[in-house]
């Protein structure tokens, strides 16, 4: 097995006298869907919020490639190849695709000490990112508020590989999504990890997650207390082990 790309060792978490996170180990590998789960108040958000560089832990160590890192900001978790897409996704609706995947970085050429976009250059980019995901949309030049929910998960993940992301973390992406909107994005999802992609799902929907997890890791009261291969768990078990009517979770509870 390859090593894996990124490592969280005993990360911690304090806000005041509360403690969000405790003792997490987690391993991320490259070409994997890994599915976080867990109930509100679990301890999901903190963890891929210190994943993403809005918060630093506050104790533990994040490794990337086998080199600690310390995310400042989420400036310097981009810059080592973690995105993270929101249920809110952060689009201009104004704006068409391409200028919605450069956004910031657009890229530009200087006649006679005036800067002029790329747009050729940037269209054929994402025109060849919507083709690899095998994002079926008509009309590129389309406004990304005319798009369907699944096709702005599709922008979305575009500006992500874009930015070279190595890690592609989604939070809830189906949660607002109809039927065959949410099996767009789940196909999407299986296509980032096939080009090599490590990818973190945060879902509240058990079956999505067995559709495409490669491995499923639950989080309890700020503690991650299961890790399992989806090929190798069932819907049951996950469930108890997500309310903590599981053996295992009741017996680790009773140790701390």
């Amino acid at each position: 097995m390859t090593a894996p790309f990124l490592v969280a060792r005993n990360i911690a978490k304090r806000f005041g006298a509360l403690t969000a996170l405790a003792n997490v180990d987690l391993e991320i590998r490259s070409g994997e869907v890994l599915a976080l789960l867990g109930d509100n108040g679990a301890g999901k958000s903190t963890f891929i919020k210190i994943l993403a560089g809005a918060h630093r832990p506050s104790d533990g160590e994040i490794v990337i490639e086998g080199s600690p890192v310390a995310f400042s900001s989420p400036k310097d978790a981009a810059a080592s190849g973690i995105a993270t897409i929101f249920q809110e996704l952060a689009l201009s609706e104004n704006l068409s695709i391409a200028e919605n995947v450069f956004l910031g970085r657009e890229l530009k050429r200087s006649i006679l000490g005036v800067p002029f976009l790329k747009r050729k250059e940037m269209r054929q980019r994402v025109d060849g990112l919507l083709q690899e995901l095998d994002a079926h949309i008509s009309d590129p030049e389309a406004p990304v508020g005319s798009l369907s929910g699944g096709q702005r998960q599709a922008v979305a993940i575009c500006r992500a590989l874009n930015l070279n992301a190595r890690l592609v973390i989604m939070d809830e992406p189906t949660a607002a999504l109809a039927v065959a909107e949410s099996r767009k994005v789940l196909a999407l999802t299986r296509r980032l990890a096939a080009r090599g992609c490590a990818v973190v799902l945060i879902s509240h929907n058990i079956s999505e997650v067995f559709e495409v997890a490669d491995r499923i890791v639950v989080f309890r009261r700020g503690r991650k207390v299961a890790e399992r291969l989806a090929a190798e768990t069932n819907h049951e078990e996950v469930v108890s082990l997500i309310t903590g009517a599981h053996p295992d979770v009741r017996a680790l509870e009773k140790t701390n």
